[in-house]
This record gives structure tokens, sequence and C-alpha cells, in this order.
């Protein structure tokens, strides 16, 4: 066994004892929640994770490795999440939202329609799913038709929380094969899976407490293979079945319609929206959900839950230096939708630099999309983060590999200290990304790459 594939089979081990220490800290336990203490210690659980998870990034990059090396790999993250998989989850009760959509529209009616607690509904109520529902009494159902359904398809298998875990543990794996393949065409090591499959914020976000993100992380793989096989149409299709699963992904578009490779992806995009929205079109613009409610709940209608501007909100709300409209998030998040939209033609009118790969470059502007995108808006929710170890499996930025996992420690914040906490995930991120833009004035990239795999 090679020093590398022991270094990192050893931080491995430490990842497991760590997922179990997991499980043990959380038991005995009947329901969604955690106390205090429990969250905690569960959350310093996570930090250590993630700063062994960030010391496993550092070897996978910069040793050679062998075959052995990626077996171990993708053997020690099976291990992680089939240890979770089983259990109840702990840190979101957002799973049962998901099982109870799949039982109401396999008993034939729109999930769109009512709110959990309709009595319209009252033949679906059970003792498993239905009390375990958060905002059922005034929120209609916010995830998008793709997603709807994958809850219903997982419904009609098992209509219990463990299956849709499991289901999003599928997608995971369809995710890990797709980078798998897409490290073979840029010429990359494969044990480079490391940096999707052991971050500890996937693993817990999805094999724990269930996430359909993971749904939208698999379709978005495949959109990336797709895209980089030059299956222009398939890849458009399938990233909008991702931002139909959950709408982040959208923003990557610009990447994969680089070079004018434009008509194809995007007439393939919207069929699929228009086909998928139109399966739920009975409600009306009810088919859009609790967006709107969604909006205000995080502060990104007046702007309070946005870290960019929380010294503006404060300074709005405690004293006399400025007065802004109590939609003044809206106005933001339309200008930043507007840079979005600059960086975005920028990439996509960008072609090839001499020594540049296709599907590096590809991964690297999706990852830089993703990321610019997250920092602006600033989601309180970890979960949201975890799709950004995707991209850095075949480009890896140091500030998005960053995001990616630093989100773990919004788990503390009890709801009303977003700027402070978000200020440990934000900060470090801004300033990884100046290095790297100082560092790509000597190089094409500012992140180590490997030239040839390792076949021995």
């Amino acid at each position: 066994m090679s020093k590398t594939t022991s270094y990192l089979a050893g931080l491995g081990g430490i990842l497991l004892t760590l997922t179990v220490a997991g499980l043990m800290l959380h038991l005995p336990r009947v329901d969604v929640g955690l106390t205090p203490a429990q969250r905690e210690t569960t959350v310093g659980l996570l930090v250590i994770a993630g700063l062994t998870y960030l010391g496993a990034v550092f070897v996978v990059l910069r040793h050679i490795s062998s075959r052995r090396t990626t077996l171990i790999v993708i053997g020690i993250a099976a291990v992680m999440r089939l240890a979770f998989v089983f259990d109840h989850p702990v840190l979101s009760s957002d799973v049962y939202r998901y099982v109870w959509d799949g039982q109401v529209q396999n008993a034939g009616i729109n999930p769109y329609r009512y709110v959990p607690t309709d009595p319209a509904l009252k033949q679906l109520r059970d003792m498993n799913v239905f009390p375990l529902i958060n905002r059922a009494d005034y929120a209609h159902t916010i995830y998008p038709p793709a997603a709807q359904a994958i809850f219903a398809a997982v419904g009609r298998i098992t209509g219990t929380v463990v299956g849709m875990k499991l289901a999003m543990v599928a997608f995971e794996a369809l995710a890990c094969w797709c980078m798998l393949e897409l490290l073979a065409i840029a010429n990359l090591p494969a044990e480079r899976i490391l940096i999707y499959a052991w971050n500890p914020l996937a693993q817990w976000s999805f094999a724990y407490d269930g996430h359909i993100d993971a749904a939208a992380i698999g379709l978005l793989a495949l959109a990336l293979l797709y895209r980089a096989r030059h299956r222009m149409g398939l890849a458009g299709a399938v990233l909008a079945l991702a931002t139909l699963v959950k709408f982040l992904p959208v923003v990557v578009a610009p990447a994969f319609v680089r070079g004018g490779k434009f008509w194809r992806p995007a007439l393939a995009g919207a069929l699929v929206i228009v086909l998928l929205y139109g399966l739920y079109s009975s409600v009306g613009t009810q088919v859009f959900g609790f967006m709107s409610g969604y909006n205000d709940e995080e502060g990104l209608t007046n702007g309070s839950g946005i870290w960019l501007l929380y010294p503006l909100s404060y300074l709005n709300d405690k004293t006399d230096l400025i007065d802004l409209p109590d939609d003044f998030g809206k106005y933001y998040l339309m200008g930043a939708a507007g840079l979005m939209a600059l960086l975005g033609v920028w990439i996509a009118r960008r072609r090839l630099k001499v020594g540049e790969t296709d599907v590096v470059v590809l991964c690297r502007d999706s990852a830089i999309l993703a990321a610019c995108t997250m920092v602006l808006v600033s989601p309180h929710f970890p979960w949201y983060f975890a799709w950004l170890a995707l991209p850095a499996v075949i480009a890896p930025l140091r500030s998005v590999i960053w995001l990616s996992v630093s989100p773990v420690i919004l788990y503390l914040d009890p709801g009303t200290e977003h700027a402070f906490w978000g200020t440990f995930v934000c900060a470090p991120a801004i300033a990884l990304a100046g290095f790297e833009l100082w560092k790509s004035r000597n190089s094409s990239l500012a992140v180590p790459q490997f030239v040839h795999r390792n076949i021995s």
C-alpha cells in the first residue's frame, strides 16, 4: 500500500469514526430534532469531519495514488452513507414533506392544491409522516415539478422516509458515476471523486436528512457528462430537470452553451420545463407553491437575510442614517441577477485557450457561476451549498471547496444570526477567490492539475 493510500485510509477511518459518533450521540431518539447540547456537539463533529475532509482533499490533489485508492475512497463513502440512511433525520424534517407530497400524488391529488392540514387530505394523515411535516398549516409545497415527480415515483415503491433517503443516495451514486466518467475524459485521477464523495455536508444532508438536493446533484452530473460528450440536446434537457428539482442549477447554464452552442440545449430545456409544469398546471399560478412566502421568511424580500446586505439592514433598523424600502431585497436580487447575467454572457462567449481542456473549463465555469450565486444569495440552510463539491471534483478551486463544506457551521444559527454565522462561510471564500485570481496571472488555472491518470 502506497503512502498516499495509507494517508487516505487513515483519514477515511477518522471520518467513519465521526459518523459512528454522530449516530451514537443522537440515541435514544424517536423524533426529529436535537437538544441544544446535542446540536452543538453534532456541529463540533461536523467541523472536525470538515477539517479531516479538507486534509484528504489536500492529499488527493497533490499525491499520485493507485486504483486501490479509488476503491478505498468509494468504499468508505458508501459505508458512511449506509450507516446513516436507516436512521431518523435529525437536522431537518423536510424529508417528511417529500413523502407526504408523494402520498398526495398517489392518491390522485395535485400536491400544489392543498396545505397538509386541509380537511380534503384528512384521509391521508398517518402517525409516521403527517405529524412531522413542517409548515403544515400554512405553506403549500414549494418543490418544483421534477422534484414532485420523484416524490411520486418513490412513493409508488415505498411511502417511507428510509425509501426516500435511499433514493437520494441513489442519485448521489449516479453523480459519482458521472464524475468518474468525466475524470476519465479529462485524463485526471479517479480518486478525485473523494472531493464530492467524502464531503461531510453532502453525507449528512442526503444520507441522514434525505434532502432533495441530492437528486439535483445527480441530474446536474449527468447533464455535465452529456455536455462533455457533446450531446447538447440531452445536456439541456437534463439540466432543465435538475433545475426543476432545485432551481439553483439554472445558474450554470452559460457554461453549457459556451462557444455558441445555444439553440439545441436551450430548446430542449425549455420543452422539458413546459411539459413538467404542464403536468401540474390545473392549479394555475399556485403551481409555484410557497415561493413568495419562503422569500419573506428567509429575509430575501427586505434584504435582512442576505449576508452582503446585513450592514445596510442593520443601519436601517438601528439608526436614522438610511431609510430602505421594505422590498429592498428584491432590488438587490434584481441587481445580483444582472451581475450574474453579465458573468454568464462572458463565460458563454469565451473560447478555449491553448492548453485548456473542455471538460475542465466546463466544470470550472460551472463552479464559478454556482459559487458566485451562493455568496450573492447567502442561503441560511447548510445543505444548499453541498452541490458546489460536484464541479470541484474536476476543477478543485479552493474557494469553491471551502463553500462546499464550511456551511456545516450554519447549523448553529438559531435563525436570528444569519450575518454572524454567514461570515465564517462567505468571507474566507471571498478571500480564497481573491488569492486564486491573483495566482491565475501566472497559470491557466488557479489550482493544481494532474496531466496524466495514474494506472499503476
